[in-house]
């Protein structure tokens, strides 16, 4: 009786599987994700790119689609409420919006999409978001490197408590909400990509939890005393191809203890550290400055880094942290062993 239980689930599943699949919208391309005891729970990752130019939104898709991929299907203009409801859209896990001449973004187009947490809008024409825009997703990735962001109005990451909006006052660097907050956390943003945007100065992002920042190949000319101060959960930033960033001020890192791999390279026009630029960085283990116009090492960083595990410099420069051990003395012993630091290029080592 219990095999015949059994049996009959299976094919049940397996008629919802193949009926999932046969309903997939012509041009897309499912593929049903089987998981759990017996397989018991399905979620379909949905291949919607490069649709013909004219397809009518929202696409319908099956119900109990996970991943959504409406990369290059030439949106060209407004992505509005409409195009994102219906059927399906609401169990949406992630959704790529990449490479479609979006130009703005309704202030509800993701409104629906309450599970959402990976969300990618790279390689469109945004230059500003509506505030809230982000409000009441569980976001936990945001991509929106390749567009025209000049600015960050730290609006769009608010969100509503109780019916309330929380704001972000900037002036004091402060997360501030209208209501207490006394369940979970405000803003989920862990990864944001901001690559290749307008940025002139690092944007303020203080009160995110974020872990991994991007900000690629901005026309930053300089990186202020602070400029990331309230985000001690980084533990990845990467500031390369930036190629009019000329000058890192002192402590501009400080506050970000949680550090582990800081990206400086390809900035050819960044020639001079001043040592206390990496005052704070007691977490850091991987600093990358090759292809930048560092020729050589600030004395005395190492006292600032006393995590360093390997620095990249130049072409080919690759540094690593080695102990040298303390000389012998008849009386005191040896001598604790002395840090320092060793290249595969004579002269640069520390």
């Amino acid at each position: 009786m219990m095999l015949l239980v059994l049996w009959i689930a299976v094919s049940s599943l397996a008629l919802v599987q193949s009926s999932t699949v046969q309903n997939c919208h012509p041009g897309c391309r499912c593929e049903v994700e089987s998981f759990g005891l017996f397989d018991s729970f399905s979620l379909t990752r949905v291949d919607c790119s490069g649709l013909d130019r004219g397809t009518t939104m929202p696409v319908p898709i099956p119900l109990d689609t996970a991943h959504l991929d409406l990369s290059y299907i030439s949106i060209m203009g407004p992505l509005t409420d409409s195009m994102l409801s219906g059927p399906g859209y609401t169990t949406l896990v992630s959704l790529d919006l990449s490479n479609n001449h979006i130009t703005t973004v309704s202030p509800n187009a993701l409104s629906r999409l309450r599970y959402l947490e990976s969300l990618d809008l790279s390689h469109n024409s945004l230059a500003a978001l509506e505030p809230d825009f982000f409000s009441g997703l569980p976001l936990s990735e945001v991509d929106l490197s390749y567009n025209n962001f000049a600015d960050f109005d730290m609006n769009v990451f608010a969100t509503k408590v109780n019916g309330e909006p929380v704001t972000v006052d900037l002036s004091n660097n402060k997360l501030t909400t209208m209501s207490t907050v006394s369940h979970g956390k405000m803003l989920h943003i862990q990864s944001l990509n901001l690559t290749a945007n307008l940025f002139t100065s690092v944007p303020k992002l203080s009160g995110l939890p974020l872990r991994y920042l991007n900000i690629d190949a901005n026309p930053i000319k300089s990186i202020k005393e602070g400029a990331f101060s309230q985000l001690e959960d980084l533990v990845y930033l990467s500031i390369s191809g930036s190629k009019d960033l000329e000058d890192i001020e002192p402590f501009a890192f400080k506050g970000l203890q949680s550090l582990q791999v800081l990206d400086l390279s390809n900035n050819p026009y960044l020639k001079n550290l001043d040592p206390k630029v990496f005052t704070g960085l007691d977490s850091l283990q991987e600093l990358n400055l090759s292809n930048s116009g560092l020729v050589s090492l600030p004395n005395e960083m190492l006292a600032h880094l006393p995590s360093i595990k390997s620095i990249k410099l130049g072409q080919n420069i690759r540094c690593w942290k080695t102990k040298k051990p303390g000389q012998f003395h008849l009386h005191l012993g040896q001598l604790q062993p002395t840090e320092m630091l060793n290249c595969n290029v004579e002269g640069i080592g520390l």
